[in-house]
């Protein structure tokens, strides 16, 4: 982790305003046309008031594909999570449930890039003396960076991850493994008891010498 230090201007709260991340706001909701929501949603046999009918299930996918976020999308249509699961394992429901995780990854793409611009652009954080914000300085997480290097170029810094089938390395662990001479359960159980059974006779052998040297002694005394 590096830091850069930036004398900052005299500040007259303690608290000064900063730029919120970008991961604290949802995105942009798809428009109407995208395929997103093109589902087929699942149709009520009885709707009641409260029912979570076609519109809201787009408006619902609609919320969750811009934050992400089950609980956030579930409250922009007023609907408790109790009965949006239930709806999503409801047959007949399988375009909605599939719809509920293309939106998913849509979101948890919106936070990788999240993640790569701060890892880039650092955080700047405070420096606070007496209630006054004296400096700023920039914080980069060198964590953070080498964790999205190996996800998104594994080939180069994470090598032993992406080994496949026909790579130099990969063919010698197989024809090892296939080298190995393998054993039945059967086999390694038979071959314990025998191991266990010389085991007990060196011990009764051992005790015997034992007893037998014991009682030379008594004798001779």
């Amino acid at each position: 982790m590096t830091r850069s230090l930036r004398i900052a201007l005299p500040c007259k709260s303690a608290r000064p305003s900063r730029r919120t991340s970008t991961a604290a706001f949802a995105g942009e909701e798809p428009a109407a046309d995208d395929p997103l929501l093109a589902f087929r949603p699942f149709m009520h046999p009885v709707p009641r008031r409260n029912s979570i009918t076609p519109a809201r299930q787009r408006a619902f996918i609609a919320a969750l594909a811009a934050s992400g976020i089950v609980t956030q999308a579930a409250r922009k249509i007023g609907a408790s999570l109790e009965a949006l699961y239930k709806l999503r394992h409801r047959t007949g429901a399988e375009g909605f449930a599939a719809a509920w995780d293309a939106a998913i990854d849509r979101g948890m793409a919106r936070l990788e890039d999240c993640a790569l611009e701060r890892a880039i652009m650092g955080e700047e954080r405070p420096i606070v003396k007496h209630g006054k914000v004296v400096a700023t300085w920039r914080r980069y997480d060198t964590a953070l960076l080498m964790f999205l290097l190996r996800q998104r170029r594994q080939a180069r810094y994470s090598p032993l991850t992406t080994i496949q089938p026909g790579d130099p390395v990969y063919e010698r662990l197989k024809a090892m493994w296939q080298a190995e001479e393998f054993v039945s359960a059967e086999e390694v159980r038979a071959s314990l008891d025998a191991k266990l059974a010389r085991l007990r006779e060196v011990v009764l052998e051992s005790q015997g010498h034992i007893e037998d040297q014991a009682g030379e002694e008594r004798g001779g005394a």
